[in-house]
């Protein structure tokens, strides 16, 4: 059986595509299966593949579903016990796949780890803050301010995602976060402090660039894994300690922008779990005061 399946999900990235590809054709360990998830592209993607077709498979959606259904297509088309993603626009080192298959083969508790990684922005090298800085081990409270697992990065054993189960498909942006959250609140993910990626930013394709909006999905997030029952207390208090902070800031960047309705929603959500009221809350649109109509210009 084949040992890892690797998963690179793509959406008008032809230009880019094909260098993620030859760097995971290019590693120096053998056994894998690379899967490409070409997710509705409308650009010259399929003919930039067409010269690897004998030797990756192939998924294509007709349209565009997103980075969460691309990956997810990946996973239930995949065969092997280990899984590693790589972002189309991010590159790999030829030992990547050889150092973290050992890592597991030398650590057969282990369900996931993470390797350290190159930023290049704007065809330059730099170095990450150092709030970016990967822990390694109990990751989850340090993991509820930002995401700091990369997707490229990563491998899983297939048992962990049959447990916490696949990408969320509803949340447009910030799936890996609320992803990395449902593991590190139950199992250690282990860092492999070896450059093993190179991750490429400044492209206004890419997700991150979307800006402050982001945070209503990393609020969804932490309410999925609040509601999940499964954080210990300590794990609980630090999650709504969180949630109330980004609740309180988004509702602040709302109520500016002139999206008053939900700006009250969030407001109200952090003072709520600053009274200590008992989580979860009624929802929303169940409350007096909230049903009326946005602010012209939303």
């Amino acid at each position: 059986m084949t040992e890892a399946s690797v998963i690179i999900p793509t959406y008008d990235r032809a230009d880019r595509v094909t260098r993620a590809v030859s760097s995971v054709l290019a590693q120096t360990y053998p056994d894998f299966e690379l899967i490409v998830v070409d997710d509705g592209s409308e650009d010259e993607t399929l003919p930039a593949l067409r010269p690897f077709l004998d030797r990756i498979r192939l998924i294509r959606h007709e349209r565009n579903l997103g980075v969460s259904a691309a990956r997810n297509a990946g996973i239930r088309a995949s065969r092997a016990p280990l899984v590693a993603f790589l972002d189309s626009d991010d590159r790999w080192l030829p030992e990547k796949l050889e150092v973290q298959a050992r890592f597991f083969r030398e650590h057969p508790d282990a369900l996931a780890c993470q390797t350290q990684e190159i930023w290049v922005r704007r065809g330059r090298r730099v170095n990450p803050a150092s709030r970016h800085l990967k822990p390694s081990g109990d990751i989850f409270e340090p993991s509820l301010e930002r995401c700091l697992v990369s997707p490229s990065a990563v491998m899983l054993r297939r048992s962990l995602l049959d447990e916490v189960g696949l990408f969320d498909e509803s949340l447009p942006v910030c799936e890996d976060y609320d992803l990395w959250l449902r593991i590190a609140c139950r199992h250690p993910i282990h860092l492999i402090d070896k450059e093993l990626l190179v991750r490429e930013g400044g492209h206004p394709d890419q997700l991150s660039a979307r800006g402050p909006g982001m945070d209503r999905y990393r609020i969804q997030a932490l309410v999925g894994v609040i509601r999940s029952g499964r954080l210990s207390n300590s794990q609980g208090r630090a999650a709504l300690d969180t949630l109330r902070r980004k609740s309180r800031i988004y509702a602040e960047g709302c109520l500016k922008r002139g999206r008053h309705r939900e700006g009250r929603y969030y407001q109200t959500l952090a003072d709520r779990i600053e009274r200590g009221e008992r989580f979860p809350f009624p929802p929303p649109e169940h409350e007096a005061g909230w049903a009326e109509e946005e602010t012209p210009g939303r």
